[in-house]
This record gives structure tokens, sequence and C-alpha cells, in this order.
């Protein structure tokens, strides 16, 4: 792939976007480990911690990249991410207050990586599928995202807070993605070649459903969340 072509940037632009859509819980994870350290050790425990954190997924996207190779696999990865699409929706409130704070430099650094690397597992397939399994693309869209999320995540954590329909973009994205690598599996893949139509109906289908569902799913649960409210008072 020629790395000054518009698609490389494309590609590149659509790995940050996942990384940063998906890095909320890795920036809650990161604060909590490290709030009980002092402001000059917290600063330490996040870079180390974060480094840590990257080495560790660049690594299992490495193997990732490669058991995407095998039969089926490609198939099962993008069933997957479209599962990881609708818990994106849907699971916008999920508490973190198990992640333990670490009470030395070393208790934090280690929490944030273990932590980030049972975590990144929605991270590591959705970036393996987003990159086309072009390991270049995966590390420097970690370049670039890791230290937005490190130094930006309560900013972004606020727009999307402000802006729910970033979610859905990101929901969508990713069911796009999805779709792509299931069509892109070797033992299916002559047929979506020749049907173009039917691929293009394909990953429409899928987008459609992942935001309707999710869509739906919130919509049940605010209206579940509003008749508790009326019962208490």
């Amino acid at each position: 792939m020629d790395y000054f072509s518009l698609e490389f940037f494309l590609l590149l632009l659509n790995v940050v976007f996942i990384d940063l859509m998906l890095a909320g819980d890795n920036a809650i994870v990161i604060g909590l480990a490290a709030r009980r350290l002092p402001p000059q050790t917290q600063k330490k425990a996040i870079l180390y911690g974060t480094g840590g954190a990257v080495l560790v997924r660049i690594v299992a996207t490495i193997v990732v990249l490669w058991l995407l190779q095998i039969p089926w696999l490609l198939l099962a990865g993008g069933l997957m991410l479209i599962w990881i699409a609708y818990k994106l929706l849907v699971d916008q409130e999920e508490e973190h207050t198990e992640i333990a704070a670490g009470a030395t430099l070393g208790q934090a650094v280690r929490t944030i990586v273990i932590a980030d690397a049972a975590m990144g597992l929605d991270n590591v397939i959705a970036v393996a599928g987003a990159a086309q399994q072009h390991l270049v693309l995966v590390v420097i869209g970690l370049l670039i995202s890791v230290p937005i999320v490190v130094w930006g995540s309560t900013l972004f954590i606020k727009l999307i807070n402000r802006f729910p329909w970033i979610v859905y973009v990101g929901s969508a994205v990713l069911g796009y993605t999805a779709s792509h690598m299931i069509t892109e599996e070797a033992r299916i893949e002559p047929y979506f070649t020749e049907h173009p139509a039917l691929r293009i109906l394909f990953m429409v289908a899928v987008v459609v459903g992942i935001l309707i569902a999710g869509y739906l799913a919130n919509r049940r649960a605010a209206q579940k969340k509003g008749s508790q409210k009326r019962s208490y008072s």
C-alpha cells in the first residue's frame, strides 16, 4: 500500500476514530488506577501504564491479524464486531468502580496495563478489521490516538455526552468495518464479488440494523427509567 495515498489516509482516519470511540473505558481505568497517587507520581503512572498498555495492544493486534488469516475467523471477527458496535450504543453508562487504585507507582502501572488488556479485546478486533490487515496502520493509529486518549479523554467524553450522535456515528463506522470483514472472508468473498449490489445491500443492512437495534434498546431503557422515577415520586 502507498503510505501517501488517499486510501491509506482514509484507513488511518478510520483506525484513529475507532480507537477514540472505544477508548472511553480505558481512559476511565487510567484515572481510577492512579487516583490515590501524588500529582507528580500520577503523571508517571499514566505515562508508564499507557506505554505498557500500548505495547501489549500492539502485540495482541499482531496476533489477531495473524489469526484472521485462518479460514472463517475473519467472519467470526466481523460477527463479534457487530456485537461490539451494538454494545457501544447501549452500554454508555457502564461503571468501573471495581478498578482498584494503586497505592504505589508500580501497583498503578500494573493495574492500568492489566485492566487495559482485559478490556481491550474490542479495540483490538475493531482496529485489526479497520486496518484491513496492515500492521503499519495499526501502529500509527495507536501512536496518534493514545496521546489523545491520555491527555484529552475528559474533553472527548464531554463531547460524546453533549453530542450523543457521535456515538451513533462511531457505531455506524464499526458496523461498516464489521460488514467489510465479513465480505472479505475468503470462503464467501467470491459470492460477494460476483454480486457487488448484494455486497452493498448487506453492508447497509448491517449498519442500519445495528443503529435501529441500539436506538430501540436505548429508548426502552429510557422509558423504563422514566416509569421507575414516576413510581418512586
